[in-house]
């Protein structure tokens, strides 16, 4: 390619090299540092990200984008080098909106609001982490205003996450099946008794747990020589290079579903870096195009493939030999049962499939009255109880259930959550898909060979990195556009085959 070209090339390298180091400093945050680094790790942060945003945002790089821009004139739309120039264009468009002095003062305050939140949340207590959330509110405010929008602030936020989506296509996208999920719920309520999910509530030893999930992330797929498995407060998957993608996951001792379904969760996230074109490795292409696509691998992995009957036809007798006091008599159809048991519950996390998506839908809400200033700091306990016993019907015992759970707001994460649940409808678009292609993909699951879909995944979504967006993506795998229909229709067949509905 040319000579203009590969000089930007080698100048986003330094750009994504410094991003990685900066991811790095925050895995080890997250698992290995002692709490007492709090404050000197939140300064190394803080000028690591300067330093990034001061290299790319420089006129110098602005220059060679355009210079890259007039030697690639009329280059074929699909090829690595038109999309490394469109997406470099936006990346561009929007960072140089952003400057140095505010990005600094972001990655302390949401060092200071991690650090916060952690305590604040071991300790049930809310006014710990009040005044760096309001600071970090105040922050994603004028990040807004930075990035720009036409008349919802929150659209500046969202689109950091999802490029080409506003608040009223999800808000759209949420009221489209909300309705449908509550009757689902109401439905499955009345007949609750049919399932018993007590075998999953036991005493699980957590060495066995981690010895039982580090099995089922490399059967799956998962490439150990290009990652790992650590604990964490919150789980979460961060990746380095398609050659260095990891993954936490957390440990209850008397439950056996949140360690085990969080590591395949986070093994989907990773999975999908791993799968990233080797021609876009270490370059701004090389990582999922979006947060909701991203999602939608990680509930495929969780869900789809997870909670199946199928997969447990392969892995009930394995679990039975790992656990066979806890497992004892029960036999595969009632496990499958029990660990799709619908229940309204505290922890977005740990929730059924069926109730998923009211966790983010209320988060979602909320989170665009506290960026608007409708709802003062002090005062999000209060909504957020009120607002589950409206979404849910039950009210969170305690705030480290409620608000305080998730660890989003303490990284500035405005604009995050609904790609939650963007992602479950994606997935199940993209599932079908698969399995029209492929259709031998189901029985291979229950065969314990996850090749086949994973392969499939790789071609039709991992290798293309960022080079489209969210919409543009999913028209290229399915020929529709994102929406719920399919996602509803999966729920409503399952659950009304283990409740007998």
């Amino acid at each position: 390619m040319g000579e203009k070209y590969n000089a930007l090339v080698n100048r986003l390298r330094d750009v994504k090299n410094l991003g990685t180091a900066e991811a790095l400093l925050h895995w080890d945050r997250e698992t290995k540092m002692p709490s007492g680094g709090a404050d000197p790790r939140g300064e190394v942060l803080a000028s690591v990200s300067r330093l990034s945003h001061e290299l790319f945002t420089d006129d110098k790089t602005g220059q060679m984008i355009e210079d890259a821009a007039a030697e690639l004139d009329g280059a074929d739309y699909d090829s690595i080098e038109a999309s490394m120039l469109r997406i470099v264009e936006q990346d561009y468009e929007k960072s140089t909106k952003l400057p140095s002095d505010f990005v600094e003062r972001m990655s302390r305050a949401t060092n200071d609001a991690h650090h916060s939140w952690v305590k604040a949340r071991a300790q049930n207590d809310f006014s710990l982490f009040a005044d760096d959330l309001t600071r970090v509110v105040e922050l994603s405010r004028e990040q807004a205003e930075y990035l720009g929008y036409d008349e919802n602030p929150y659209d500046a936020l969202l689109q950091q996450y999802e490029r080409s989506m506003t608040t009223e296509q999800v808000q759209g996208l949420f009221e489209g099946h909300r309705q449908q999920l509550v009757d689902l719920i109401e439905a499955v309520s009345e007949v609750s008794d049919r399932v018993d999910d007590g075998v999953v509530h036991q005493a699980y030893p957590v060495a066995l747990q981690r010895e039982f999930g580090l099995m089922i992330a490399e059967a799956i797929g998962y490439d150990f020589e290009r990652g790992r498995l650590d604990e964490s407060v919150h789980p979460f998957s961060t990746s380095f290079s398609k050659h260095d993608s990891r993954i936490t996951t957390r440990y209850d001792e008397n439950w056996l579903n949140p360690a085990l379904f969080g590591t395949m969760h986070e093994c989907g996230h990773s999975m999908y870096e791993q799968g990233v074109a080797d021609a876009l490795d270490g370059t701004i292409l090389g990582s999922g195009t979006s947060l909701s696509v991203h999602e939608s691998q990680s509930r495929t992995w969780e869900n789809l493939v997870g909670r199946s009957l199928g997969f447990w036809q392969w892995a009930f007798p394995k679990l039975k030999a790992q656990f066979p006091e806890q497992i004892g008599e029960t036999d595969v159809m009632s496990f499958y049962r029990a660990i799709n048991q619908v229940s309204p519950s505290y922890i977005r996390v740990e929730a059924d499939e069926a109730t998923y998506n009211l966790h983010i839908m209320l988060r979602f809400a909320i989170e665009q009255a506290i960026i608007k200033g409708d709802l003062p700091i002090s005062e999000i306990p209060d909504r957020w109880n009120g607002m589950f016993h409206d979404y849910l019907g039950i009210t969170p015992e305690s705030d480290t259930k409620g608000c305080l759970q998730d660890i989003h707001w303490s990284m500035g994460g405005f604009g995050y959550f609904s790609t939650y649940a963007l992602g479950n409808l994606l997935s199940v678009q993209y599932y079908n898909q698969a399995v029209a292609d492929v259709p031998s993909i189901p029985d291979d699951i229950a065969s314990g060979n996850f090749e086949s879909l994973l392969t499939w995944s790789n071609e039709n979504i991992h290798q293309h990195g960022r080079k489209y967006d969210t919409n543009e993506l999913t028209q290229r795998v399915t020929g529709e556009e994102i929406n719920s229909g399919p996602y509803i229709q999966y729920l409503t067949d399952k659950f009304s085959e283990i409740y007998g509905l």
